[in-house]
């Protein structure tokens, strides 16, 4: 993204600087299994340094701003009360403990309750997915498109598939139920805001979950949007945040994969 305004140079720097301790814990997960300390407590503390990293790089360049961020929780209201900090340090969380480099550092920029900046670093492959409010979506300075397919049965689709005992499960197998023989198949890659930069780049062409909080959609609904997709709520008349879903796909097929879930 060659012409990035200010507020996105920032986000990409913070970004970088918090992957590079990412990768260091990343690289000792090998040796979680003959650790005396929990690989849960591991998992914490690279979380938390993560968002310390990030908190202090986006805070120190726009003290002024709010801050929303998964680990700390609670939202801080900022002197601006318009703009707000919306951040992930760690997305994918899981795979990220099993080894797996599947996973990502998300941060946007909220205006006026409107994203207007996104980043989505995947450290290990180090692909940088970037976006601003009608300056369109890239990474590592390529342009992004969503998809062109029409026809589902030559589509493939992501989701989220919630662990045992949790109350989504049930509905979330309905749906794979009633959307699998309609696809060329779905995935299940475990992290939120990649699955979104994924649709932007047209790699999948639909992705649907429930039970998210505004840290693992807020950069990846803009990604798909400036990159010609549609994402929104599955709930009909609902904000993403608020129903605490979200289905984004190309425009040839959203609102059929949205009916397929409402129905499911």
């Amino acid at each position: 993204m060659s012409t990035a305004s200010a507020n996105v140079n920032i986000m990409i720097k913070a970004a970088r600087r918090a992957a590079r301790g990412l990768l260091r814990d990343f690289g000792e997960v090998e040796q979680l299994q003959v650790s005396s300390k929990g690989p849960g407590d591991f998992v914490s503390r690279a979380d938390l340094k993560a968002e310390q990293v990030l908190r202090d790089e986006l805070m120190e360049a726009r003290p002024n701003y709010g801050w929303l961020g998964e680990e700390s929780g609670a939202e801080v209201k900022g002197a601006d009360p318009t703009r707000r900090w919306i951040v992930d340090p760690l997305d994918g969380t899981t795979n990220f403990l099993h080894g797996l480099p599947h996973w990502a550092v998300s941060i946007a920029l909220e205006h006026k309750g409107e994203i207007v900046a996104a980043v989505v670093y995947d450290p290990a492959k180090d692909e940088m997915f970037v976006a601003e409010k009608g300056s369109g979506a890239w990474v590592n300075d390529r342009r992004i498109r969503v998809s062109g397919r029409r026809d589902m049965l030559e589509m493939i689709f992501a989701t989220g598939i919630p662990f045992g005992g949790n109350p989504e499960l049930p509905r979330t197998l309905r749906a794979i139920a009633a959307l699998t023989p309609r696809t060329a198949g779905i995935r299940r890659w475990g992290a939120a805001a990649l699955d979104l930069a994924y649709v932007a780049a047209g790699r999948l062409d639909g992705y649907w979950e429930r039970g998210l909080s505004p840290w693992d959609t807020a950069a990846g609904l803009l990604l798909v949007r400036e990159a010609g997709g549609f994402a929104g709520a599955i709930g009909e008349d609902e904000h993403v945040f608020d129903d605490r879903s979200v289905v984004a796909a190309n425009p040839n097929v959203y609102e059929t994969l949205r009916g397929i879930l409402q129905g499911a």
